[in-house]
């Protein structure tokens, strides 16, 4: 059970890490983390390569470590496929956000039931890989695993309503104007 809890709070924490990578009104830092820079001879997340900071709730401001990456960095922000148009202002790289419009929206909404479903799923994994466990102990009689059955079973139903309550949560935040 306490093996079943500790996955499921990571899978929890995983969906909640995910559903702030997705925008919503406001700009934030982690907008950019699934951004990744050709530099060096390898790959590399932005967020090691530069310091990402929102310093108005429309704007993005990503400043290179090594100022001779500054055209590689803009190019690995525009080809993210992130919708942003990133612009060069001497030793800074500026983000604007564009304004959402409505069908942007709907397609954020579901990116984050897509999220939401991966994470219904990593529980469900958990809740199977637990009973599994219990069916494996020796000298426990059935009852015992019956109960235990229910509690994870229990177990899995409030971490389902956990996302279920994250889901509607990032959908009001996306959805307000």
């Amino acid at each position: 059970m306490k093996d079943a809890r500790a996955t499921m709070d990571k899978d929890i924490a995983h969906v909640k890490h995910e559903f702030s990578s997705v925008r919503s009104g406001k700009a934030t830092p982690n907008m950019l983390e699934t951004v990744r820079v050709e530099m060096y001879g390898q790959q590399m997340q932005l967020n090691q390569v530069a310091t990402i900071n929102a310093p108005e709730p429309r704007l993005l401001i990503v400043t290179p470590f090594d100022k001779g990456q500054m055209k590689i960095v803009e190019k690995a922000i525009r080809e993210a496929d992130l919708g942003l148009e990133p612009s060069t202002q001497g030793a800074i790289i500026r983000v604007p956000l564009p304004q959402m419009n409505e069908q942007r929206r709907k397609d954020l909404v579901k990116i984050v039931h897509k999220y939401a479903e991966e994470g219904r799923v990593a529980i469900r994994h958990a809740r199977t890989h637990g009973r599994e466990g219990l069916k494996k102990l020796n000298g426990v009689s059935e009852d015992d695993v019956k109960h235990a059955e229910k509690d994870l079973q229990k177990l899995h139903d409030d971490y389902i309503h956990k996302i279920d309550e994250l889901i509607k949560a990032k959908e009001a935040e996306i959805m307000e104007v």
